[in-house]
């Protein structure tokens, strides 16, 4: 399976590494808008002061995913999400090498985006469009990089006391929709278990 989703320039993978940054919590009180620009600045600084992680390395670019995602993200739902029906089938075993081997996929996928990153990169939020009461919202922003500004959505669920992104759209495409596509084509082919290994290589 093609690693690659969106296409693979430079600014666009910048964007993509920041939404992948921001699958995080935080206290559901804060504004939508206020939670996007606090997670995304905190990842922008965590990489800035990593020499290692903008070089490629990709332990330095683990524990920078295991500190500022993985403890309060929701990567289950976006698997669940891009995996689609056959998840109802798949055994609890099988769900959570599928999670695992999602997230080793999306770190090889955009730790190439790291060395990007300069003291310049910043993320513009625009003005908050809908209700930000509600229990599912998206917030829009720009994010600035060598190559130029990037268009990057990003989609919010409220749950408990706490937001949680679960999905971002680089450039009008989404990443759980793109990844829906190429993982039906792997369990077509192989089934859950073809999909866990497609994604392992």
């Amino acid at each position: 399976m093609s690693r690659s989703i969106l296409h693979t320039t430079t600014k666009t993978l910048l964007a993509s590494t920041l939404g992948l940054g921001l699958m995080l919590s935080v206290q559901a009180a804060q504004d939508p808008n206020q939670f996007v620009e606090q997670i995304a600045n905190n990842t922008l600084d965590a990489v800035r002061k990593s020499n290692a992680a903008r070089n490629g390395d990709i332990a330095a670019i683990n524990k920078i995913v295991d500190q500022y995602l993985l403890p309060s993200a929701n990567l289950e739902k976006t698997t669940r999400l891009a995996t689609g029906a056959p998840w109802r089938q798949a055994t609890a075993e099988q769900k959570r090498q599928l999670v695992s081997a999602f997230k080793n996929t999306l770190i090889r996928t955009y730790s190439g985006a790291f060395k990007n990153v300069t003291d310049s990169t910043k993320i513009t939020l625009l003005p908050f469009r809908g209700d930000a009461n509600a229990n599912d919202v998206v917030v829009y922003s720009h994010i600035s990089g060598p190559n130029g500004p990037v268009a990057v959505n990003y989609r919010l669920e409220k749950s408990g006391n706490s937001w949680k992104v679960y999905d971002f759209n680089v450039e009008n495409i989404w990443m759980i929709q793109n990844y829906k596509n190429q993982f039906s084509a792997e369990i077509n082919k192989g089934g859950i278990d073809g999909l866990i290994k497609s994604l392992q290589k």
